[in-house]
């Protein structure tokens, strides 16, 4: 079973290569970065690197897409320029998806910070994701190629396309909620306090829900930050 990696990236040149690095050491995979059009030294560094670079539109969701329509792998995985997979994710991936009628997956998460309220943070979107198998982006999102192409792959909406994808993924079969973590960055968090970056999350997920367009969401997203 080949693992395809897809990154989408927008001027992380501080970040893509210790991720593409850290990335070579899983086999048998393939690493696709797919820029968005950054202005720094981004797709420079992937260039000189293991991984292939594909050009994009910008959009996070547009990104993936274009990865997906790139690779060759029969499983897809979209991962955070900013995230670390764990040691065991082939295998952990491999081994859900062994069975059949598994349609994809997700990690539980580790925001890479000590402090206290960070990890419990952490522990509670794994949590949540679980319970609901509705994950984030951050999680690293795994899915079978053939129920990508039968949903069209992500809607490529400004913002919350990967809960609007999973809503429909869960649809297609069972969802693996892998113990195994991912652990991301917590800058975010850091720089907008983890408080206020909680109530901003849960109050855009719940205007999603309630139909609010994306659009709308993501002037919202921008102007809180």
């Amino acid at each position: 079973m080949r693992l395809s990696i897809i990154i989408p990236v927008l001027n992380e040149e501080r970040t893509i290569a210790a991720t593409v690095e850290d990335l070579a050491r899983i086999e048998p995979c393939e690493i696709i970065v797919v820029d968005g059009g950054s202005t720094d030294r981004t797709a420079e560094i992937v260039r000189d690197g293991p991984a292939r670079l594909v050009v994009s539109a910008r959009g996070r969701a547009a990104q993936m897409n274009q990865g997906a329509r790139s690779a060759t792998g029969d499983v897809l995985l979209f991962l955070h320029a900013d995230t670390r997979l764990p040691g065991t994710a082939a295998p952990d991936v491999q081994g859900c998806m062994a069975d059949p009628a598994c349609v994809g997956g997700r990690f539980d998460i580790r925001l890479d910070s000590s402090r206290p309220l960070l990890r419990i943070v952490g522990r509670m979107i794994s949590l949540r994701s679980r319970l609901t198998r509705v994950a984030t982006g951050d999680q690293a999102i795994f899915v079978r190629r053939t129920a990508f192409e039968r949903l069209g792959g992500f809607p490529e909406i400004p913002i919350m396309e990967d809960v609007a994808f999973c809503r429909e993924l869960k649809r297609e079969g069972p969802i693996a909620c892998l113990r195994s973590q991912v652990v991301s960055s917590a800058r975010r968090w850091e720089q907008n306090g983890p408080v206020r970056t909680i109530l901003l999350m849960w109050t855009l997920k719940l205007l999603y829900l309630a139909g609010v367009p994306p659009a709308r969401l993501k002037r919202l997203y921008s102007e809180a930050r």
